[in-house]
């Protein structure tokens, strides 16, 4: 008899049976100390090799960089880094940074849009083969803010752009080629001339007869101007098979000219690739809830591109009117109570789902293919 620890509180001695034989002990049978001493074994081996496991995942755990650009200097912070790195922001610079961060093998390197300044570095760390995203600066703030963060400097900036990858881990896109940069830059150029020409236009109405002329060679000036950049741009779109193919299909359909389906192809290259949500959400013209409780707000749209969103809103004025497909639903809103703005942001979305399915179908405009359309995108 031996004596063990009591059982339930009652301290009675429990007999374990090594003086009996295997019948008599039963399925209750204690393990032997030699089968013991191997499980004790296996255990350790096992929280060992768990150990390892968990070691090593936290040495392969993400690395994310993030780049705060300003027009001279680039500052460069490192998520599992506490220093930021800064280079200047020139070509030198440039391959002395993109050197430093590929050495980090990083699963995404998070630069925020800032035009012009950062085209170059978001350009060699693509040609490197360098998982690059560029995000929009107010997504990367408002995350900022919601950390605790409320300071802003460029080394502040450059550690949030790396929590902001490592954290919330955004879709990676490729980034528009050469040609495409060049086309978007062309068509900004195109947009700041035709604001100058409204506004000289408007000037020479209210000026002196003294001050005209001057106006007069102006207007003629940025008319030329304009007139270039669209012969560049049709040049541009010519010089490539799968660009034309594509400008013809949306020309194919009523209501979009040239100036909209050029937008269109260099604005929006998403065009065909993504669901009608998405695609709508990109444009910024999604309705998006405002609830709460009770409380049922008005559905309004606003982010995404706006640039994208102004041609699309003459290209469904023109619609409503010489459009079959658009006009009758435009009207049918109508008809239902809708206010004429949201009846047009409305065909906007319709008009823009129906594009992206043609574009994935790669299909010419036809009004019932469009009526198809419209029926799976509800």
């Amino acid at each position: 008899m031996i004596e063990c620890l009591p059982e339930s509180g009652y301290g009675r001695s429990i007999d374990l049976g090594f003086n009996k034989t295997v019948g008599q002990r039963g399925r209750h049978t204690l393990i032997p100390n030699k089968a013991r001493t191997v499980a004790r074994v296996n255990q350790t081996r096992m929280m060992q090799g768990r150990a390892k496991k968990e070691e090593k995942l936290m040495t392969e755990e993400e690395v994310c960089v993030g780049v705060d650009i300003a027009r001279d200097v680039l500052d460069i912070a490192v998520s599992n880094l506490s220093e930021v790195r800064q280079f200047n922001n020139d070509r030198k610079g440039i391959t002395g940074a993109v050197r430093y961060i590929a050495g980090f093998k990083p699963a995404r390197i998070i630069l925020e849009s800032t035009g012009t300044y950062g085209m170059p570095l978001a350009a060699s760390l693509q040609s490197k083969c360098l998982p690059v995203i560029v995000v929009n600066p107010r997504q990367v703030r408002d995350f900022a803010r919601a950390t605790g963060v409320l300071a802003k400097t460029d080394r502040i900036d450059a550690r949030i752009l790396a929590l902001f990858g490592l954290q919330i881990k955004p879709e990676l896109r490729p980034l528009p080629n050469k040609q495409a940069r060049e086309m978007k830059s062309l068509l900004t150029r195109r947009r700041q001339l035709i604001e100058m020409l409204t506004s000289e236009r408007n000037r020479f109405l209210q000026a002196d007869e003294g001050v005209r002329p001057g106006i007069e060679i102006h207007i003629n000036w940025l008319e030329e101007a304009i007139s270039t950049i669209n012969d560049t741009l049709d040049s541009q779109i010519r010089s490539s098979s799968a660009w034309m193919e594509k400008d013809h299909l949306l020309k194919s359909v009523p209501g979009i000219g040239k100036v909209v389906a050029t937008t269109l192809l260099i604005e929006l290259p998403e065009l065909g690739q993504l669901n009608r949500r998405k695609i709508a959400a990109l444009a910024g013209v999604a309705p998006l809830n405002r609830d709460s409780g009770t409380m049922q707000g008005k559905r309004t749209v606003w982010g995404g591109r706006a640039k994208l969103r102004a041609v699309l809103y003459m290209a469904a004025l023109v619609a409503t009117k010489y459009n079959p497909v658009i006009a009758t639903f435009y009207q049918r809103l109508l008809e239902a109570g809708k206010v004429k703005k949201a009846a047009l942001v409305a065909c906007m979305r319709k008009l823009l789902t129906i594009i992206n399915a043609m574009m994935r179908t790669m299909t010419l405009w036809n009004p019932e293919l469009s009526n198809h359309f419209s029926a799976e995108a509800k």
